[in-house]
């Protein structure tokens, strides 16, 4: 398995990261990606991917920590791009948000100059969403980004997820089909392709449900994987295989597999 979203690089895991990590193998992960959120955590992430070589990562500047000014943060995702020993499989993760205290504008703005950076370097991006889908689909079009990429912890209709994976996107599927309540969302995975479907966790966040208030980690997207199985009647096994070769045909082109 992959978990195609986890937070390694945050201080909640500074501590025991070689237990989490160890855990997740023993749950049968092989491949871990670690998007970007800040400037300050890109460096982590690069001390990270080369201590453990399941590591891959991407870099941008996620909608929750921009700023009234956030010029200063895409010079330096530019200058990191150009000199980073640890070349990034996307950008990201990056995207707008409608509860955040940032305006819409800015949102935008700090996207547009992502996704042109993504189109520069030929990457994909991941792509954060909340309340937010209109807007995204609107950016993508008016950008022309044809590199495709990730829909972190896809909710929503069956339609948003058809426009997006025709847009070239494969959608996450994370700790929020564990809860039963989530009734929109586990009726569309039930039916989207299986070959644009990748498992994540969003560790430390996004907790399974039965762990709220709990600490989120690689080796729970056991019971992500479980819940998915239940949903599409399909063998675990079966959806080990597909959403990991969904991930290496993704970034094929960095060389993943």
């Amino acid at each position: 398995m992959i978990d195609s979203h986890c937070h390694l690089d945050f201080d909640t895991f500074k501590d025991d990261i070689d237990s989490v990590l160890a855990r997740a193998r023993k749950a049968g992960l092989r491949r871990f990606l670690i998007p970007g959120t800040t400037p300050d955590g890109w460096q982590r992430q690069v001390t990270l991917s080369k201590r453990y070589k399941d590591i891959d990562v991407a870099y941008g500047l996620h909608p929750y920590f921009l700023h009234k000014d956030n010029q200063s943060g895409l010079q330096a995702l530019s200058e990191h791009l150009s000199h980073c020993d640890v070349m990034p499989l996307a950008i990201g993760e990056i995207g707008l948000d409608a509860t955040v205290d940032i305006p819409e504008k800015e949102q935008l703005s700090v996207l547009d100059t992502q996704l042109e950076m993504a189109k520069d370097a030929g990457l994909p991006v991941i792509l954060h969403h909340r309340k937010t889908h209109h807007l995204l689909l609107e950016r993508l079009k008016a950008m022309k980004f044809e590199n495709g990429g990730i829909i972190h912890a896809f909710s929503g209709s069956q339609q948003v997820a058809e426009d997006y994976i025709d847009r070239g996107f494969m959608l996450g599927v994370g700790g929020t089909i564990t809860y039963t309540r989530a009734q929109k969302t586990r009726e569309t995975f039930k039916s989207v392709p299986l070959s644009s479907l990748l498992l994540e966790t969003d560790s430390p966040d996004m907790p399974m449900s039965g762990r709220q208030g709990k600490r989120n980690e690689p080796a729970f997207i056991r019971q992500v994987l479980s819940s998915l199985s239940e949903l599409r009647d399909e063998d675990e096994q079966r959806l080990i295989d597909m959403t990991s070769a969904n991930y290496s045909r993704l970034f094929s082109s960095k060389g993943t597999g």
